[in-house]
């Protein structure tokens, strides 16, 4: 049962990143000028993101 939590938010994490890829590439086509804060915002999203990935893989390993 954990491992259909645990692929549930592996799904959900790259569903996010992915909207924020999405976000962050249309942002830097329309203001080049801002491309390296977008990026920075961009990098620190996807990596808070992965780490509630990898918190719900030990709550799956846990509850296990």
């Amino acid at each position: 049962m954990g491992v259909i939590g645990f692929g549930l938010g592996v799904i959900g994490a790259g569903i996010a990143i992915g909207l924020a890829a999405m976000g962050a590439a249309s942002a830097m086509a329309r203001q080049p000028e801002v491309q390296g804060r977008v990026f920075t915002v961009f990098i620190l999203a996807s990596a808070f993101t992965e780490a509630l990935a990898l918190i719900g893989f030990v709550v799956a390993l846990i509850v296990r």
